[in-house]
């Protein structure tokens, strides 16, 4: 909450120093003997309880995660999971840059080690951009950085073993990588897609026709000229807020109901002036904080108790 809100087309606060920047990302309720599940860009996954995670006042910066798991120093961790039980009846719906997916079920990863298990088999120079869980009945969408998309059933994606490649979820062309995978549950859903100039757009979830696996899908936004690539995307409503952020280390961030609802095919608008030679690498969604605790952190700000860390404007 230390970045305040700002309308969509800005210049954006630069975040102190870039190694700096953070932000709440999610925010779990769980109990001590749940459990964190952490997915890294090398296709391995880490097992983590609750418990084992240090407790600290609500305005510490709490530890890094390189300092609880014993990830190798090349991983990137792409997506953590909270888990109560390990259910056969739950899977886990896995997405690569090459656009591959994978389902698997998540008792498959019951039985974890201290140096992590593999949680994909990857291909030479892939990597693993996201996990989800789901209970086999929504929908897959995959996102490309040169614009495209597909929506397909994710009963079209067999239940696997945990060790295995996956299957082909699009048909990429030409240089082309997925960036962003969402599960569809309703179909009213909004998907907001972000580019590296800053530029975006918000399209209804229903535009994304159900596909078969495995084709080129359709086109998501409109890319090349003033918007260059597309680096993320976010399943959201009006309640939502996102940030973004740039290779210079600047970001902002938006509520998502400034945003107007427009068509697939479309350039979108401007979110973030990102300036000469920056561009955005990230977008994410928020964590959802209760209203009172923002209350509570409001009157902080504005008078109560000093804002700490080094993003306190």
């Amino acid at each position: 909450t230390l970045y305040r809100s700002q309308r969509r087309g800005g210049k954006g606060k630069i975040g102190m120093e870039t190694k700096e920047e953070d932000f709440v990302e999610r925010l779990f309720c769980a109990s001590t003997l749940d459990y964190l599940l952490f997915f890294t860009d090398k296709g391995r996954v880490y097992w983590l309880k609750v418990y084992q995670v240090p407790e600290a006042g609500r305005t510490a910066r709490g530890k890094a995660i390189v300092n609880l798991i014993a990830k190798a120093a090349d991983e990137q961790i792409t997506a953590v999971l909270p888990v109560k039980e390990f259910s056969e009846d739950a899977f886990l719906i896995m997405a690569t840059a090459d656009g591959t997916v994978k389902k698997t079920s998540l008792s498959a990863y019951s039985n974890p080690r201290s140096a992590g298990i593999i949680a994909i088999n990857l291909k030479e120079g892939d990597n693993l951009i996201n996990v989800q869980q789901s209970t086999g009945e929504s929908q897959v969408l995959l996102a490309t950085k040169h614009g495209m998309a597909i929506r397909f059933k994710e009963s079209d994606v067999r239940d696997m073993g945990r060790a295995t490649t996956g299957v082909r979820g699009i048909h990429l062309r030409a240089a082309d990588l997925v960036v962003g995978m969402e599960l569809i549950h309703t179909g009213k859903e909004t998907i907001l897609s972000a580019t590296e100039t800053g530029f975006g757009k918000r399209t209804e979830a229903s535009e994304y026709r159900i596909q078969t696996r495995g084709g080129t899908g359709l086109i998501n936004i409109k890319t090349g000229g003033r918007n260059g690539d597309v680096i993320g995307i976010a399943c959201v409503d009006d309640d939502d807020e996102i940030m973004m952020i740039s290779a210079m280390g600047k970001l902002i961030r938006m509520p998502v109901k400034g945003v107007s609802i427009i068509g697939r095919n479309t350039k979108g608008v401007k979110f973030l002036d990102v300036g000469d030679g920056d561009k955005v690498v990230s977008l994410a969604k928020l964590a959802e904080r209760d209203e009172a605790e923002l209350a509570e952190l409001e009157g902080e700000a504005e008078g109560g108790e000093p804002e700490v860390g080094p993003a306190a404007e």
